[in-house]
Parts: C-alpha cells; sequence; structure tokens
C-alpha cells in the first residue's frame, strides 16, 4: 500500500470504523508521515468527543427573528421600484422614455400631415393639389362608371 491510497483510509481507522490490517499495520510501521497523521487524527477525534458546544443565550432567538424582520422591512420598499434609488438609472429610463414618446408622436404627426403647396391652376403641382383635394369626389366617380359599363351591358 502507498502513502495516497492509505490517506483515503486514515479518517476511517482513526474514528474507528474500519479495522487496521496486516497490509494498513506494515505501512503505518514503514512510514513515519501517515503513523504521525493517524496518531494526530485520532487526537483531533479525542478532542471532539470531549468538546460540549455552547448554550445560546436565552434572548437568541428572540434577537434572531426580530433582525429577521427588521431586513424583511427594509427589502421590501426595494422590490418594485428599488431602481429609482440609483439615480443614474432613473434618469436613464427617464429618457429613454421620454425619447421614445417623443419619436413616436413625431412619426404619427408626420404620416397624418399634409404639405400643400400653393400653386396655380394648370401647374402640375396646382393639378395635384387639386386631386388630393377633391379625392372622395373622383372615387365616388369610378362607382358611376361601373354603373355604366353595366349598364351598357345588358340589352
Amino acid at each position: 500500500m502507498n502513502c495516497t491510497g492509505m490517506k483515503q483510509f486514515l479518517p476511517d481507522l482513526a474514528s474507528g470504523v474500519q479495522s487496521v490490517s496486516v497490509e494498513t499495520e506494515q505501512h503505518l510501521r514503514q512510514c513515519s508521515s501517515c503513523a504521525a497523521e493517524l496518531a494526530a487524527l485520532r487526537g483531533t477525534l479525542a478532542l471532539l468527543e470531549h468538546w460540549e458546544a455552547p448554550e445560546p443565550s436565552p434572548y437568541f432567538e428572540t434577537r434572531l427573528f426580530a433582525r429577521l424582520r427588521e431586513e424583511k422591512a427594509r427589502a421590501a420598499p426595494r422590490a418594485w421600484f428599488g431602481w429609482a434609488r440609483k439615480p443614474a438609472l432613473a434618469v436613464a429610463l427617464t429618457l429613454l422614455v421620454v425619447t421614445g414618446f417623443s419619436l413616436y408622436n413625431s412619426q404619427r404627426g408626420l404620416n397624418n400631415s399634409t404639405v400643400v403647396v400653393a400653386a396655380e391652376p394648370g401647374t402640375p403641382v396646382g393639378d395635384l393639389n387639386a386631386l388630393d383635394r377633391n379625392h372622395d369626389l373622383f372615387n365616388d366617380f369610378e362607382v358611376l362608371d361601373d354603373l355604366q359599363v353595366q349598364h351598357d351591358v345588358m340589352p
């Protein structure tokens, strides 16, 4: 048996879970470092057997639960608007919302606005302006054209 294989069994040997085999005993006689480590582990376990954990103070739980309630109450307002306490994030979010709203309104305004250029009738621009102003009227003429075609077909 080598030292690396022995170190896996040392905690079991020190606690008495595993019995010492002949091969292990020979290795411990020949290797002083493994024997010293086993002795140190046995000493540590002996100290732990006699050690008793100290009792907590009588008001430990009361103070613990009070502290937990304080921390929970302090953390609650930050749940939804915790970012508002950070000025850089609040300013950035505000600018983003204002910019988005203004872009939306400017695009909506561009789509609904019509530019009217004053031009004399008979010029190409004037004719286009007249067509735009009378768009609905000219659409109704198409319906009349369809009626005329159907009237001509019928005997």
